[in-house]
């Protein structure tokens, strides 16, 4: 893989403009975490080189002077809202981070539930069960008004209303499974309640995207405005920015609309407001740190086309209007970028256009295309991960490493006691008879020891896979993306 980000550098800016932050309002921050704080995926696909646990390797470093504050919205909870990355529910991933952030050193005993109502029984019951667990948890309730009448927002009856987060550190770090958590009105109403009890303390946000310093239509930003198509988030000019130092810099929509009432909220706060943009409050160093800009704006435009054949993927599983790839296809219209441009689909598509079947392709990092066609033992998925093991183990074309004595049990099991549609191998099914073959056939041993080089390719099918497959392949670490057809109505040219 080319390089194209510093992490290192990175890593080392973000700590010393945090510290400078954090003695800028006297010795207490709350630092607003934007994104994914431990597994920044996207990060790590648009800047190659960077790693998608840099946030938290950076966090540890300041981890005696740190503690981590998670805020999860009540509503999430009740609706059972899941992370589509991770195939998980809010309130498992809350668990899951609290797991990583003291697997790294770093303290946490506070959980903060948002839009907190005594009716959401799903959000009692999770309360009970972090207390159990030694957690502190807050109730942080809905502010008629917010954000806009700032004279209630900041009496007793808006902020506070609110619990009290109890913190011993002079950085509070304040992050959350997902957008719409909560997570600056936390760090605000707390501010209050400081300074209610006399305590000095300040705020910051931490972002990564969109990176303020580099050009509006830079793909880097482009992606991220791609990949928060369905927020309806758009990236521009800071206007607020542009007016008091004269520089043109890049934030996103939500933030320069409702930085005026922020304004005020930090005025009638502190006295005065100590930024003068939305993008003064921003801790942001990642611009800074790109060491090959061709090498990310090629990733970035690759990154773009992914987002569209989910957001195509989304809507026709989901059957939804197709508002989220209209946007994405402008925004790679303005790029000048087309589908095409993604190799593997491209193969992927002339593999089917001549088989007339579902097909697959990936993309190893060598650069080398395997497809694989479905059959009547093997789905196609499965078919090119046998293909690019063999490829990666410079096994011969005729040597098998599946025997068909192997397949035919469990295609008949399938068909005779689980009632299943087609008796043709999934990809776990695939890997359990390829591993059942490894105690008699050294060659399928030695495939299944190049699975981890699996990690990072490209691949893309002809037709939407079931979820068993696309949860595989995401455990293989493989970045998959689907022609929105289902197999049953998939055209012959």
């Amino acid at each position: 893989m080319k390089i194209g980000f510093d992490s290192e550098k990175y890593l080392r800016m973000q700590s010393e403009k945090i510290t400078e932050r954090i003695n800028e309002f006297g010795g207490k921050l709350y630092l607003e975490f934007g994104g994914k704080l431990f597994d920044d995926n996207h990060a790590a696909r648009v800047l190659p080189g960077f790693e998608p646990d840099s946030k938290i390797k950076m966090l540890s470093k300041l981890k005696d002077n740190a503690e981590i504050v998670i805020v999860i919205n009540s509503l999430d909870i009740q609706k059972n809202k899941v992370r589509a990355d991770l195939g998980i529910t809010y309130d498992q991933d809350v668990i899951r981070l609290i797991g990583i952030f003291r697997s790294y050193g770093l303290f946490i005993q506070s959980v903060v539930l948002s839009r907190f109502d005594k009716t959401n029984e799903p959000a009692l019951l999770f309360k009970k069960r972090l207390e159990k667990m030694g957690l502190k948890v807050y109730r942080h309730y809905v502010i008629n008004g917010y954000p806009s009448n700032v004279p209630h927002i900041i009496s007793d009856e808006g902020y506070g209303k609110n619990d009290y987060i109890e913190t011993t550190r002079n950085l509070v770090v304040v992050t959350a499974p997902g957008p719409g958590s909560g997570k600056m009105a936390t760090c605000l109403s707390n501010i209050y309640h400081d300074l209610k009890r006399g305590i000095k303390s300040g705020y910051a946000k931490y972002e990564t995207f969109p990176v303020w310093n580099l050009p509006l239509k830079h793909p880097v930003n482009v992606a991220y405005e791609s990949a928060t198509a369905d927020l309806n988030d758009v990236n521009m000019i800071d206007p607020w920015h542009l007016s008091a130092y004269g520089e043109t810099t890049v934030n996103y929509n939500r933030d320069v609309e409702i930085f005026p009432v922020l304004n005020t909220l930090f005025e009638k706060l502190m006295g005065t407001s100590p930024y003068k943009s939305p993008t003064d409050m921003g801790v942001n160093m990642a611009g800074f740190a790109i060491c090959d800009d061709e090498v990310c704006r090629e990733a970035s435009k690759q990154e773009i086309i992914r987002r569209y054949f989910k957001a195509l993927e989304n809507e026709r599983r989901n059957n939804l209007d197709d508002d989220e790839s209209e946007k994405i296809f402008r925004l790679m219209q303005g790029l000048n970028i087309h589908v095409e441009d993604r190799e593997v689909y491209t193969a992927c598509i002339k593999k089917h256009a001549k088989e007339k079947v579902p097909c697959s392709a990936i993309e190893l990092s060598d650069g080398t295309i395997i497809t694989g066609k479905t059959s009547d033992l093997l789905e196609s998925q499965s078919a090119m991960l046998i293909n690019a093991l063999k490829h990666l183990a410079n096994i011969p074309d005729n040597k098998k490493i599946l025997l068909p004595e192997r397949i035919v049990p469990i295609t008949e099991l399938k068909v005779k006691y689980l009632s299943s549609v087609t008796p043709r191998l999934h990809i776990d099914e695939m890997l359990i008879a390829l591993s059942s073959s490894s105690y008699t056939n050294e060659y399928a041993d030695l495939a299944i020891s190049k699975l981890p080089l699996l990690r990072g390719a490209q691949m893309h099918s002809s037709i939407l896979l079931p979820h068993i497959d696309v949860k595989m392949l995401r455990k293989l670490g493989i970045i998959l993306t689907s022609s929105p057809v289902y197999e049953e109505k998939l055209p012959k040219n």
